[in-house]
């Protein structure tokens, strides 16, 4: 079992929906954004996804694109990255970390380096949204057999013949995204997600949490009602790009976190 197959476990055991957060990994610098991370279980987030800032982020909007660039300006890299997870972990081993990327660092670093290495971090699943079914071999078995979730996006678009190829391999949870297009590019809509929540549902037994389009508490709370619980990113990262200070930030993630834990 994997401390996200535990938390889902201990979410479920209280009749709680979950939260997760994404930040992106060293935006604006590596001692912010890991102050960040180190207090987002306090302010109510069950699992963590942490960005590795990439030069071509195709399924990301402009918050999210920005975050990374001005990562990768401060000098942030994959290796730094596992570096704040090591950090993390000094002083909390129990909150699942979900790397959300794309293949080429991990391509570049090579798959036996980067899963041992991810390992020796604590990182506990990947999302890997440019690596489709198709290529299992390349990356979500060998992370499998390592130990580690593979997480995979469902879409508007992933009709019922597509589906069964999405979730085959998956583990962990299936990503929900609720709206066709970008982060941060439009509202999610409850009445929308729901019947896409139960399709999903009806073939396989892993926790749905649905993401994209996700801003306030109120939204939270509707989404989540209607799945296993519910990711904000863009919203967060751009909290951080106003330069928020860092308990600004964490106060905003914790009404976020209170919405869907109200679900």
């Amino acid at each position: 079992m994997t401390r996200i197959d535990a938390k889902f476990a201990e979410l479920k055991a209280a009749g709680k929906k979950a939260f997760v957060s994404y930040i992106m990994a060293g935006d604006p610098d590596y001692d912010t954004s890991l102050a960040v991370m180190q207090g987002l279980p306090a302010a109510g987030v069950d699992i963590i996804e942490l960005g590795v800032p990439f030069t071509d982020p195709m399924a990301d909007g402009p918050t999210i694109q920005l975050a990374g660039q001005r990562a990768l300006a401060a000098g942030m890299t994959l290796e730094k990255t596992l570096a704040m997870a090591r950090e993390f972990r000094k002083g909390d081993d129990s909150t699942p970390i979900v790397l959300m990327g794309y293949y080429n660092p991990i391509y570049n670093r090579g798959v036996d380096k980067f899963l041992t290495d991810a390992n020796a971090a604590g990182i506990d699943g990947l999302i890997v949204v440019d690596l489709p079914p198709e290529e299992d071999d390349e990356l979500c078995i060998p992370a499998s057999k390592a130990g580690m979730n593979f997480i995979r996006l469902a879409t508007p678009t992933t009709d019922d013949k597509r589906l069964p190829k999405v979730l085959e391999n998956t583990s962990g949870f299936v990503y929900y995204v609720s709206i066709t297009g970008i982060t941060g590019a439009a509202a999610a809509e409850a009445a929308d997600v729901a019947p896409e929540v139960a399709r999903i549902k009806a073939q396989t037994d892993l926790p749905v949490i649905v993401g994209f389009g996700i801003r306030t508490p109120e939204t939270a709370q509707t989404i989540a009602s209607v799945a296993d619980g519910c990711v904000v990113g863009s919203a967060i990262v751009g909290e951080i790009a106003k330069g928020k200070a860092v308990k600004e930030v964490l106060a905003f993630v914790k009404g976020l976190a209170d919405g869907a834990h109200r679900a």
